[in-house]
């Protein structure tokens, strides 16, 4: 179905191709997942099936790539449409209309689709992702991860023979990447569909994989074969994967299922153990004013969560820290986005917020910084009114990362944003630059903003951020487009900054990243909090909101592989 003769994709003023000896076919009715490092050409290789690579990107394009025969050199991607569907990392890039039911049907108008066949093929689409009550909501209203679920129903519509996605999971609560995975697998099984899809989270996609395509390193020719094989050998891999290298299991178990069935001699050597206190544990929290951990709280049965199945509430502390909200209520017209909300963050504490898309998670980050007027209670940032401050006091108290890093970014390269962030801040000259180097080793100065991966341009937006060392640090989806090792460093500033005294709150729907991180987790549902309490509790507590790790091992607490290492190494 899709054919690559050693392609090569190359940009004016690179310093060598982005994609170098691409020789290899996907088959009809196969997900092949696209796997490898951040910057690799990951993105580059999608494009070059849709058509996007080179005619909307520019480059020079060798070889041939042909889609059910047709060559993308000479048919332009309008030209494919009708075989051919694509999402972006980026959903806002992709809307065209402004209403739910509008985008999902934009597609179908375009080919030519009879107004019956539209009419079923949406209704269809709604119930399959689950957007029918969002069929009538503006676009613009809704949160990252309800936007990300219409631009894949926008592509499902049409019924294309070939499915390329970048990312198509990066912004989903765990409950909604099923939902959506689940739909690819019904595509890929019943309908013939082939998938072709980049992800970074390969937790949830590695095990519905057919071929894994693993580009090892920029440049560098990509490796096509059996998932467990390159996952032997690849550079990224899940927490599941990286178990069963440190247990040697052979083959390597790629869903939990399977690693479960392996698990047992494993968990007989932990069972007398108990999990190291380290960076990597997932901790109950800072100490207290009598020096003690965070304490067990409680909670309220809403929005679905099983009632007993999480912690109960943890005692408020004292206010006047990094934040401080009472009592909070906010609105968006008629929609109550929150309500009742009361939540204290400390300083050196990590809280992770989590909770399906549309809980109201970005809401209460950006209530914090001054974007939401409250319409009841009060919220307190280092002891101001986020809404009454002006932006350059605030500053000096809080810094959010959003959703959509571009919204921080209007410099022309790399450079010029990190001075502009150095001088904003008060910094010393070549602060940003640094963080940015932690983060992203390989991005040069001259280097576009426009240019960088959804990924890299987060990280950017994050150093410019951090570059101010607010005493509270919001992120919002912080791990979008990042792969294993940039997670890695992120962690270790994150976990930097937060033992330097620094408060950190992030919206996460990364599982992985809250247990490795996080000292205290707050589920979000329907504009309340319905629980908060140490991260070991509250995330074993729900199986969405589990890792793998723990859910391999359980009913023993561990919640990463480091602890399980650092375990076995401490008993050899």
């Amino acid at each position: 179905m899709i054919r690559f003769e050693q392609v090569s994709v190359s940009y004016d003023g690179a310093g060598g191709p982005v994609l170098r000896g691409v020789d290899l076919v996907v088959p009809e009715g196969e997900l092949c997942l696209l796997v490898g490092p951040s910057g690799v050409g990951k993105s580059t290789l999608l494009g070059t099936v849709s058509g996007l690579v080179p005619h909307f990107t520019g480059g020079t394009l060798h070889g041939r790539v042909t889609v059910a025969g047709r060559d993308t050199r000479t048919h332009r991607p309008r030209e494919l449409a009708d075989v051919v569907g694509t999402v972006g990392q980026d959903p806002l890039a992709h809307f065209v209309t402004d209403t739910v039911e509008d985008e999902l049907a934009y597609g179908m108008e375009s080919l030519g689709l009879a107004p019956g066949v539209m009419r079923r093929r949406v209704e269809e689409t709604l119930d399959l992702l689950g957007l029918a009550t969002l069929r009538d909501r503006p676009i613009a209203t809704l949160s990252g991860g309800q936007q990300q679920r219409v631009a894949i129903g926008s592509v499902l519509t049409t019924h294309p023979r070939v499915l390329v996605l970048d990312e198509p999971t990066s912004a989903l609560d765990p409950g909604a990447a099923e939902e959506v995975l689940a739909v690819l697998q019904r595509l890929v099984h019943d309908l013939g569909t082939t998938v072709l899809m980049a992800e970074h989270r390969l937790e949830r996609v590695v095990q519905y994989a057919d071929q894994v395509l693993l580009l090892p390193a920029p440049g560098a020719a990509p490796v096509l074969g059996d998932p467990a094989e390159l996952m032997a050998v690849s550079p990224v891999q899940p927490p599941v994967v990286a178990l069963g290298r440190l247990a040697g299991w052979s083959p390597l178990p790629l869903s939990v299922r399977d690693a479960r069935r392996r698990a047992a001699p494993l968990r007989e050597r932990l069972a007398p153990l108990a999990p190291p206190a380290g960076p990597d544990a997932a901790r109950s929290g800072p100490a207290g004013p009598d020096g003690g951990a965070g304490q067990p709280a409680t909670a309220r049965p809403r929005g679905g969560f099983p009632r007993g199945g999480f912690p109960r509430r943890a005692p408020r502390p004292a206010s006047g820290g990094p934040a401080d909200i009472t009592g909070l209520a906010v609105r968006h017209g008629r929609v109550v986005a929150l309500r009742d909300v009361e939540l204290s963050v400390r300083a050196g504490e990590t809280v992770a917020l989590m909770g399906r898309n549309g809980a109201g998670k970005s809401t209460l980050l950006r209530t914090l910084v001054g974007m939401h007027r409250p319409a009841a209670g009060t919220v307190r940032v280092g002891g101001v009114s986020p809404r009454d401050t002006a932006p350059t006091e605030l500053l000096r108290h809080v810094g959010l990362v959003p959703q959509e890093p571009r919204d921080l970014l209007c410099a022309d390269t790399v450079a010029a944003e990190c001075a502009a962030a150095d001088g904003d801040a008060g910094a010393a000259p070549g602060t940003c630059r640094a963080l940015v180097s932690e983060l992203l080793p390989d991005v040069a100065d001259t280097t576009h903003p426009r240019d960088l991966s959804e990924g890299q341009r987060l990280a950017l937006a994050l150093a410019i951020v951090l570059t101010a060392r607010p005493p509270l640090i919001l992120l919002d989806e912080p791990t979008r487009g990042l792969d294993y090792a940039a997670k890695a460093r992120l962690v270790e500033i994150l976990r930097g900054l937060a033992t330097g005294g620094h408060a950190i709150v992030l919206a996460t729907h990364d599982v992985e990243l809250a247990a490795e991180l996080a000292h205290r987790v707050v589920v979000v549902a329907d504009g309340e909090i319905v629980a908060d309490g140490p991260t070991a509790e509250v995330v074993v507590a729900s199986p969405a909101f589990a890792p793998q790790v723990a859910k391999v091992l359980a009913p023993l607490p561990w919640l990463t592989v480091p602890q399980v290492r650092r375990s076995l190494e401490a008993t050899a």
